[in-house]
């Protein structure tokens, strides 16, 4: 056989085999980071051996004796000859392979391990595609879109963390298992909706990212053969993959559920979603969250046409999935039905009831439903501006042009008289940050309020619809909860930009609320060290705490450092009075933190920002493509991450960094 055939029949036995190999020598060495190196050593003995040797008739019980031969050495290398591992060792040079039983268990236990709740849901995404799917750093990095580097650090801090925290190799074991289940399937489930509905890039789908899923959610119905909710999900991913042939146009399009050709549905997937449901059904039990989703795609995938489509079945469905999973989302997709099954107003009743919802302020399929329903009902100049307030909010640039074309297809409304066309939101908020006389600082300020707007209420927006009622209703939505001072601050340029543009108070309905005498008091020394050990945070808020800690300086300028600003030999920013400064703590993190860059803001947003987006070009990374990172975000980040510390549960502020005097 060809070396080139050898390389791909072992990346393929790789990806079949990879996970059954770690979990094996994760129950022998009880380190998941050690594991998977040993069974790298396996896969490089086989990249050496097999083009000159051939490859054997059971290439993985070879790779698996090879690692569990490099398992025992370790084991002596490192001087661990108790009795109960030389007893171990023993057992490993004279066992075969291990019972398929225990493997399925030793897999079982892999993937809990993998999505233990101690790591971040980045990190368990990553971590349990290359220990269970088999897939590269690279590979994972390509799927989502983010630099390889990024990944690869994620692995390695996911790794560190679980033997830091001394995880066990084990299954949870009562009321536990139930929970810890549900975070497997949590995984699995978002590494298939990422490829099915991809979140960002050009493409509607990543194919790839699907047959993962895929492949991880059969794994887990064949280790955990008596879960219901296993099988459900499966179930939902089998039939939701069997549309992806139709869910896209020749050019990439995306084309709706109810206009999909249904002739180009994957019967073989089909039939294995069915056998999946049934094996649900057979566990017993009352219906879970991911059996109902599968009984509703079922619905979809029983009936021939569009019309035939049981919308009744699906609402009551929906419903009922509601009760267990009372989420935004969940609500949203029940509209959806209730608007098929009983009208677009009995839909567009429930829609208009989530629209105050904050979780749901940037999903851009709330527009984008509103819209949908606005148009069945002929309300086509109010569709046309949902429908272009979707595409702002979108991130995925075949979903963006989808809807630009939805639309661009509806008239704008009731023409207008005759003259000079009306003022809209967009392009007067444009000319408005334009203007002469406003430094920097002030334009990303106004620019945050106003783009938050934009986005709330749509750039085409005429100004004469631009009310202190419809300000304040975005007001609640985005900064209800917010600091004083925040909301203040938002408030101040609402009322600056109305004047400007010679509009009624847009702030009348928002009273300004009283902010809090004298300093925020600062952390005590043991909740910094709980701070400090906390696991899960990436290395860009650790680095960012750390440095607010140490310098003492406001959040705003530090948020404002340049890479260039850096003097990482004395610890100090190039410019200001004292600047900057910091000590061993920060400059350990720093060089993680940079990965190399030499320019641009030092921190940065995790995604690249949409074509809608722009930053100024102070605020964007040349390398990278990526934006500042912003005080809103920081400090939701902070707040969302000190929730577990605080006993008031309501997270702490990034200004109580700030040392005690």
């Amino acid at each position: 056989m060809a070396v080139p055939d050898v390389h791909r029949t072992i990346d393929a036995v790789w990806k079949l085999e990879s996970a059954r190999i770690i979990a094996a020598l994760t129950g022998i060495v009880r380190d998941v980071g050690l594991a998977e190196e040993l069974a790298q050593d396996a896969l490089v003995a086989a990249l050496e051996q097999w083009p000159e040797s051939g490859v054997p008739d059971n290439p993985g019980a070879w790779l698996t004796a090879i690692a569990r031969r490099r398992a025992v050495d370790r084991i002596r290398r490192d001087g661990r000859l108790e009795r109960r591992h030389e007893q171990l060792a023993h057992e490993l040079r004279q066992s075969g392979e291990a019972a398929p039983e225990d493997d399925r268990d030793d897999v079982l236990r892999l993937m809990f391990v993998s999505c233990h709740p101690v790591l971040s849901t980045e990190a368990r995404v990553a971590l349990t595609l290359r220990l269970l799917g088999g897939l590269t750093a690279a590979e994972i990095a390509r799927a989502f879109l983010v630099p390889e580097p990024v990944v690869a650090k994620r692995i390695a801090a996911a790794k560190r963390t679980l033997a830091e925290q001394q995880v066990p190799f084990e299954l949870p074991a009562g009321d536990r298992l139930a929970d810890r289940l549900s975070s497997v399937l949590e995984v699995v489930y978002l590494v298939f909706n990422e490829g099915y509905a991809a979140t960002g890039g050009d493409d509607l789908m990543r194919p790839g990212l699907c047959l993962e899923a895929l492949r991880l959610g059969r794994l887990l119905a064949t280790v955990a053969p008596h879960e219901a909710e296993v099988h459900g999900l499966v179930a939902l991913m089998e039939i939701q993959a069997s549309r992806s042939a139709a869910r896209t146009g020749p050019s990439g399009e995306p084309v709706q559920l109810h206009e999909q050709n249904r002739g180009r549905w994957d019967r073989l997937l089909i039939r294995r979603g069915f056998t999946a449901m049934l094996r649900a059904r057979e566990c017993g039990g009352p219906p879970g969250p991911y059996v109902l989703q599968a009984a509703i795609a079922v619905c979809h995938a029983q009936a021939p046409t569009a019309e035939a489509t049981d919308w009744r079945q699906i609402a009551t469905l929906y419903t009922a999935l509601e009760r267990l999973l009372p989420t935004p989302v969940v609500r949203l997709n029940r509209a959806v039905a209730v608007g098929r099954a009983y009208g677009p107003q009995a839909g567009l009743d429930l829609v208009d009831e989530l629209t105050a919802d904050p979780a749901l302020r940037d999903y851009h399929l709330l527009p984008g439903v509103r819209g949908d329903l606005l148009e069945r009902l002929g309300r086509t100049g109010e569709a046309r501006l949902e429908f272009r307030r979707a595409a702002a909010l979108t991130h995925n640039a075949a979903e963006r042009a989808f809807l630009d074309r939805r639309a661009a297809a509806l008239p704008a409304g009731p023409a207008a008289p005759a003259g000079p066309p009306a003022a809209v939101l967009g392009t007067t908020a444009r000319a408005f940050l334009d203007r002469d006389g406003l430094d920097a600082a002030t334009v990303r300020s106004y620019g945050q309020t106003l783009r938050r707007l934009r986005l709330a209420l749509g750039d085409e927006l005429p100004l004469g619809s631009l009310t202190a009622d419809r300000v304040a209703e975005v007001f609640a939505t985005a900064w209800g909860t917010a600091a004083p001072r925040t909301w203040n601050r938002h408030r101040a340029a609402v009322r600056s930009f109305a004047a400007w543009a010679a509009l009624d108070d847009l702030a009348a309905g928002l009273e300004r609320r009283p902010e809090p005498p004298g300093r925020t008091a600062g952390l005590a020394p043991d909740q910094l060290e709980r701070l400090w050990t906390l696991p899960g945070p990436s290395v860009r808020e650790r680095t960012l705490w750390r440095l607010l800690h140490e310098s003492a300086a406001p959040v705003r300028t530090v948020l404002a450092l340049d890479v260039q600003d850096l003097d990482l030999d004395d610890r100090s920013t190039h410019h200001g009075d004292p600047g900057v400064l910091w000590r061993s703590g920060t400059a350990r993190l720093l060089p993680d933190l940079l990965a190399g860059r030499t320019r641009g803001p030092l921190f940065l947003t995790d995604r690249r920002p949409g074509p809608g987006r722009t930053p100024a070009p102070a605020d964007l990374c040349p390398e990278t493509g990526r934006a500042r990172l912003s005080y809103e975000r920081a400090e939701h980040l902070f707040k969302l991450a000190t929730r577990p510390l605080d006993p008031a549960g309501e997270g702490w502020t990034l200004r109580m960094l700030k040392p005690r005097r």
